[in-house]
């Protein structure tokens, strides 16, 4: 093992600087560098710490028996954490002769094998920054560019920024920031999305964001059931931190340095300046500010819906076996956590939506309880804006409004009822009506032959 070995020519990354390294963190780079074998282990402890403590043998010994044949599978950081909680490690630094790091290792850690899932997979290999710029046709400088989220000059001048910022007025109340990135960040992120996180299924309970599946299709899920339990993710994209897209690129196979340079090519900090800017738009509640100001998932990028998806799988496994084990069903779409079941799982709401909220939570995300909804079947149940009492169904309002439009329009003209001023009124009631069709059909037939005899030929074009 060499003490000193600079990364490859076309790495772009610097050296770290060696004191900055804590001295743990320093010797998990070394053995992880190296043979999993107790006497490699104790070989490479004793080379970095310039000879061999009474300690270092217990020590790997240790290290050995808990990771076994998982032992290229740890990180440097839970490497580090397991020298750190060892009693002889820990007695050491407290007495008179307190060792010293004498030697680093920056050899890359060893990769494990692939597991067969991810081999299924076949993403694109990424070696170092380098593999990465070439295939996003990038220059490594062009790559740093994009990836460095963390430039101050950026936070002062939105030229230097990647993103444009919108804030949007929920409909029912509050305010959402719309974060869109700029062209060429932009054309970036939808090549990873298309040759990468495409390749990789999310959770089945997963519904949006994905081909093939639907508002329609979350819904379908729970029609004719006795309670249906509605709850909502307090700031889901927000609240996905760069750190666990970082943790996430990392479980895909890529190196360390690949990892954090993907994550950070997907996730975004606004600038203060958007955050409290109160004079052209209502400011963010504290809680998402502070969101906001941290690496976090970007709503409005392409790469983000795939990547909130995935970074929810966790929670997704967690809540379909809760919901299995209570004979319910449960499906996502977004941040709607919908359950649903008949005797056995109402009477077990009141324990159930805690255990929820905490699994939530344990998953880095929060429940908004102000939208939590329990419809029971005396009332109407609604999921993403269908009925769900006996099968999917148009709530009777839409499809009352939608009626006396296409009526209004019969017997006098469309231009009469095109209130809000759409520039495509005919095309804007066609997406209406297909979309009735798709949840159902046999309801829409009326509305679709009282479409087909409206005169469009007088409809004004508007600009």
């Amino acid at each position: 093992m060499q003490a000193l070995r600079r990364p490859a020519a076309d790495d772009p990354t610097p050296l770290p600087s060696l004191m900055d390294i804590p001295k743990q963190v320093a010797i998990a780079d070394a053995l992880l560098a190296g043979e999993c074998s107790h006497i490699a282990l104790m070989k490479n402890m004793s080379w970095i710490l310039g000879r061999k403590w009474p300690w270092i043998p217990s020590l790997c010994q240790k290290i050995e028996q808990h990771a076994g044949p998982h032992f290229y599978h740890y990180s440097r950081d839970e490497m580090a954490a397991l020298i750190q909680d060892d009693h002889g490690y820990d007695d050491a630094w407290r007495g008179k002769e307190k060792p010293q790091i004498k030697q680093y290792c920056l050899q890359p850690a060893i990769a494990p094998e692939k597991p067969v899932w991810l081999q299924a997979l076949a993403l694109p290999e990424f070696n170092n920054s380098a593999d990465l710029a070439r295939h996003l046709n990038l220059t490594v400088n062009e790559l740093a560019w994009f990836a460095d989220q963390w430039r101050q000059d950026a936070q002062a001048s939105p030229r230097l920024g990647h993103y444009h910022y919108r804030w949007l007025e929920k409909a029912k109340g509050g305010w959402r920031l719309l974060e869109i990135p700029k062209s060429r960040l932009r054309n970036i992120q939808s090549k990873i999305l298309q040759q990468l996180l495409n390749r990789v299924p999310p959770h089945a309970a997963a519904q949006a964001f994905q081909q093939g599946r639907s508002s329609i299709s979350h819904a379908a899920q729970h029609t004719g059931k006795r309670v249906v339990v509605r709850l909502d993710l307090k700031d889901f994209f927000t609240s996905i931190p760069g750190s666990r897209l970082h943790a996430l690129f990392a479980k895909l196979g890529y190196p360390e340095k690949v990892a954090g340079t993907l994550a950070r090519l997907c996730s975004n900090r606004t600038p203060t300046a958007i955050v409290k800017d109160k004079t052209r738009y209502p400011f963010a509640p504290v809680s998402s500010a502070h969101l906001l100001r941290s690496p976090h998932l970007p709503q409005g990028a392409p790469t983000s819906p795939a990547l909130a998806n995935l970074c929810a799988h966790r929670l997704d496994m967690r809540l379909q076996a809760l919901t299995d084990n209570m004979q319910a069903r449960y499906s996502r779409y977004a941040d709607d956590l919908t359950f649903s079941g008949d005797e056995e799982f109402e009477q077990g709401l009141r324990r159930f939506i805690p255990l929820v909220a905490a699994i939530a939570i344990e998953e880095g995300f929060v429940l908004n309880y102000k939208k939590t909804r329990i419809m029971r079947a005396s009332t109407r149940q609604q999921v993403t804006g269908i009925v769900v009492n006996s099968h999917c169904n148009v709530k009777r309002a839409d499809y009352d409004t939608l009626k006396a439009i296409l009526t209004n329009c019969l017997r006098h003209n469309p231009a009469s009822q095109n209130r809000e001023g759409h520039a495509d009124f005919r095309a804007h009631l066609a997406g209406k009506l297909a979309y009735m069709r798709m949840i159902n059909p046999v309801r829409t037939t009326k509305l679709q032959a009282l479409f087909e005899q409206i005169n469009w030929s007088d409809e004004p074009v508007m600009n």
